[in-house]
């Protein structure tokens, strides 16, 4: 009875601890969806609730240039997402399946910008694009190369980490059957290495539209949504800032919750068979 009721607590205490850990990373983002109804026009203390209303979500674009920022941070994640998960996949296939001379250094340079302090990277980018002559043209596409630049490093670790844990034996096996080199990728390897691409992509996106000190450092004039609200935040933030990062956080949970649901239901499938 002892050893069991041991076991009861044990087993509760995790799934509390557990519980206590979610509820603590979540309240941040419940406060900001709480706070996207604030009846207040702007607020130098986010916490300070007026009263409820509907108008935030009614003109999420009334603060001027707000939406425009949103904008452009988006097409700026989705192309870093597209450049940086397309070059960091094939880097990460040419490191893992691959013995070639250069091969350790080549990861420790991959791994370094993970490592370096984001304001060393920016201000090394900014260095590197005046040298280039490009002082005088920074923004989007002066953004875009920073925004690749940070995020391959993120694609690489996370689709080598895919790669590293895949049998080689199910490969073996297609071939086996008669499959050939590249009926065996598509039909094999990039089914089973596909969950770590599609990590590795969410992880760039939201690095991408989350960066503040690489952006300002070489956004030139173009503003980007982390800039806009580092700017409003001197005179007094809009609650409609809490409205798009509502929407961010209920469109990732989506994107969450609907993998889950579609793999379980394949798992469900291949069960059935």
């Amino acid at each position: 009875m002892i050893v069991s009721l041991g076991r009861f607590i044990g087993k509760h205490l995790v799934l509390s601890l557990g519980l206590l850990v979610l509820l603590f990373l979540y309240l941040p983002n419940a406060i900001v969806a709480l706070m996207s109804f604030n009846d207040a026009s702007q607020s130098r203390n986010l916490y300070s609730f007026q009263s409820f209303t509907w108008n935030n979500w009614l003109n999420p674009c009334e603060p001027m240039g707000m939406c425009e920022a949103v904008g452009t941070s988006i097409q700026i994640g989705l192309l870093a997402t597209l450049g940086a998960t397309a070059i960091g996949t094939l880097a990460a296939f040419g490191l893992v399946r691959h013995r070639f001379e250069g091969r350790a250094t080549l990861n420790l340079v991959l791994f370094l910008p993970m490592a370096t302090p984001e304001i060393v990277m920016g201000s090394s980018l900014l260095a590197l694009f005046v040298s280039a002559g490009l002082a005088g043209q920074l923004g989007f596409w002066t953004i875009l190369v920073a925004h690749i630049m940070f995020c391959l490093s993120f694609v690489v670790v996370t689709v080598k980490s895919r790669l590293a844990g895949l049998d080689s034996n199910l490969e073996q096996a297609a071939m086996d059957l008669y499959a050939n080199e590249w009926q065996t990728f598509w039909r094999v390897t990039f089914p089973l290495v596909f969950p770590g691409i599609l990590g590795a992509a969410l992880l760039s996106f939201s690095l991408s539209f989350d960066d503040f000190i690489i952006t300002n450092l070489n956004s030139g004039q173009t503003v980007t949504f982390p800039m806009f609200v580092w700017g409003a935040a001197q005179r007094g933030v809009p609650m409609q800032v809490n409205v798009i990062g509502t929407m961010m956080l209920l469109l990732a949970l989506t994107v969450v919750i609907g993998g889950e649901i579609r793999s379980r239901r394949r798992a469900k499938q291949l069960a059935a068979r």
